[in-house]
């Protein structure tokens, strides 16, 4: 993704209000590295717009509150996918 930081920043913070995504999706979206998607939502937006970086934060603060849960089913989901292997997965 090329351009401005600035212009990315913004751009990054949006897409991730606008679809509740982590940093993690969001980096996978605009192929850059997770570094780069969290340096520009928490540093350089937060210089550029109080609004949508109090926004950003909202959705990583959510995102923190519920990764133990996404963790969860995807462990969960990996068990299951292995239950074809002759073995008995656990609850």
């Amino acid at each position: 993704m090329k351009g401005l930081p600035e212009e990315r920043a913004i751009r990054l913070a949006q897409y991730m209000v606008d679809e509740k995504a982590t940093v993690r999706q969001t980096a996978a979206r605009f192929g850059i590295s997770k570094s780069t998607v969290h340096k520009d939502i928490t540093t350089r937006l937060k210089k550029l717009n109080a609004v949508l970086y109090e926004r950003v934060q909202q959705v990583l603060r959510t995102n923190k509150n519920e990764r133990h849960i996404r963790g969860g089913m995807a462990t969960r989901e990996k068990y299951r996918t292995k239950a074809g292997n002759g073995r008995t997965p656990r609850p």
